[in-house]
């Protein structure tokens, strides 16, 4: 909904504005009307007119009036299709490269994805002050400078990727910490993205990785409880979407795709394996160490050295590490300290990473493995 009101009235602040009046006055009427038979479309067409109206009252826009289409919309006309091929738009509006990439992604977060902005500081580990700022200048630089609500020409298409990409994990991610639905949409513009570049071996490799993930989501909650990769049900992962996406890791991998993505991809596939070679792993993530320079990305190498037998050596490549504030930095270093058998050192951690933690499930965990020591 959001996509499709950004594109009309080319305004952010106005069209978020507009979204709530439009859900607002769905919530006063609908209880005593009912539902419409296309809850979508009444709801986008009364936030066009809402916003239409509003510029009307405002004698200073007045002349961006001409500039609107007609919103006398019949609802049962509308077409939902045009918001979901606006959503990629939006993406590759919000990923224009005169805004700083940090604000690129962080500002597609908080249009398409829904996500508010203490969940995206959380994502980039920084404050949610440091947060609203980016996204208060990613937003008046696109107003001051014009830029236009659209997929750009294909010669233009390379220098967003990495944007549009980071902006896609990162909708997925979310997801798969429990909104799924934001995980299924995430899913949805990688394949329209593959669609769009069909040479671009890292759209490939992200596709691949969200697909093998989520073909195990089933399997990583048992009620409430959250379940490690070892102790999965296998019975409960989806082989067909793993199977599937297995096939784009190999397209990935046939254009030449050695990038981040595609390396994640393969760590994806190999833990899939009935049994997974840590070593081989451990291999892939140190690459992804080198590409990336990712403090998280060297923590999860530390983890894949500790299950290929040694943890001694991981618990010292994560005392390293500077990531106080991040909640698996501490469950990691709890555990390590655990097959260590230091049970005080332990208990420290899993505390420590129960301050930080925000679900009830990774809470939960948490408190389980505090009781076992």
């Amino acid at each position: 909904m959001l996509a499709s009101l950004v594109g009309f009235l080319a305004d952010f602040e106005r069209a978020e504005d507009a979204a709530q009046e439009a859900f607002a006055t769905a919530a006063q009427h609908w209880p005593a009307s009912g539902v419409p038979a296309n809850p979508g479309a009444w709801l986008v067409t009364t936030a066009r007119n809402r916003a239409i109206d509003r510029i009307r009252r405002e004698r200073t826009l007045a002349e961006k009036i001409h500039l609107l289409p007609a919103a006398e919309a019949v609802m049962d006309e509308f077409d939902d299709t045009v918001i979901k091929d606006e959503r990629l738009e939006l993406i590759f509006t919000c990923c224009h490269p005169a805004l700083a990439l940090e604000g690129q992604v962080a500002l597609t977060l908080r249009a398409l994805g829904g996500l508010q902005t203490a969940e995206i500081a959380r994502a980039f580990l920084v404050s949610e002050e440091t947060m609203k700022r980016r996204l208060t200048r990613a937003k008046t630089k696109i107003k001051a400078t014009g830029i236009p609500f659209a997929v750009p020409d294909a010669h233009l298409l390379p220098d967003r990727l990495d944007a549009v990409l980071g902006v896609i994990y990162l909708i997925y991610n979310e997801g798969y910490s429990g909104r799924v639905d934001l995980a299924a949409e995430a899913i949805r513009l990688g394949r329209v993205l593959t669609a769009l570049m069909p040479d671009a071996p890292e759209a490939h490799g992200l596709l691949a990785l969200m697909m093998i993930h989520h073909a195990r989501r089933r399997a990583r909650f048992s009620g409430e409880d959250l379940v490690l990769l070892d102790d999965q049900d296998r019975s409960l992962w989806d082989m067909r979407q793993i199977t599937a996406g297995r096939a784009v890791l190999d397209r990935a991998i046939a254009l030449g795709g050695r990038g981040a993505y595609v390396v994640q991809a393969a760590i994806a596939a190999l833990q899939t394996a009935e049994r997974i070679d840590w070593p081989q792993v451990a291999s892939l993530y140190l690459r992804l160490v080198e590409l990336t320079g990712s403090p998280v990305v060297e923590l999860n190498h530390a983890v894949a050295v500790a299950q290929a037998g040694d943890p001694a050596a991981a618990l010292r490549a994560v005392d390293r590490l500077d990531l106080d504030g991040y909640l698996y930095f501490h469950s990691t270093r709890g555990e390590m300290l655990r097959r260590l058998g230091r049970d005080e050192d332990a208990r420290a951690a899993y505390r420590r990473a129960l301050e930080l933690a925000t679900s009830t499930p990774e809470r939960r965990f948490l408190t389980q493995r505090l009781e076992l020591l």
